[in-house]
């Protein structure tokens, strides 16, 4: 990836200090999906990897990454799994509870999203501490998906997300990385 799609990508995030909490940093990517064009250069860059490669599936994680993973999915001619909030999802699922920052939360699928060994890409917009990230690979897992990558457009290198998914063997992609959280 180039210097200077990466100082776009950079200049169509907007940066909000002190949300949702004070000395957090939220770098919210609506301002990106707002720029037809940096969008479209960040879908083209998550997938490019992915050309001429067979992937069943993008499985995007609620909510920003159903946005992202659908383009994902239009652009490999793949379909697309929502992965939600315990809930949301009106047929019959599977669930898996994953940590939090501060507490647990559980997320779940359809129970035939996926078939064994499907081919699958997880998309999110960003990685920070990767337990959401973390649990979606294992629930995915869970339902006997082959993840061939984790793609995000921004990572928080320090908060550890990135090693969490390595070392559950899944490799990470990601477009940019901001210090900090």
């Amino acid at each position: 990836m180039t210097s200077n799609l990466q100082t776009e990508l950079i200049a169509s995030i907007r940066n909000i200090p002190d949300y949702p909490k004070p000395g957090i940093m939220f770098r919210d990517i609506t301002t990106l999906l707002g720029n037809p064009r940096a969008f479209r250069r960040a879908i083209d860059e998550l997938v490019h990897p992915f050309a001429g490669t067979k992937i069943d599936k993008s499985a995007g994680i609620e909510a920003r990454g159903f946005i992202i993973g659908g383009a994902i999915a239009h652009q490999l001619s793949a379909g697309f799994v929502p992965i939600r909030k315990k809930g949301k999802l009106p047929h019959d699922t599977v669930r898996i509870a994953y940590s939090l920052e501060y507490g647990v939360d559980e997320m779940e699928m359809h129970r035939d999203a996926i078939k064994p060994g499907e081919k699958i890409v997880l998309v999110d917009d960003l990685i920070a501490t990767g337990g959401t990230a973390e649990g979606a690979v294992k629930l995915l897992r869970q339902m006997g998906a082959d993840i061939v990558a984790a793609c995000f457009v921004i990572d928080l290198p320090e908060l550890g997300g990135r090693a969490k998914l390595e070392a559950l063997g899944v490799e990470v992609r990601t477009l940019i990385e901001f210090a900090g959280h």
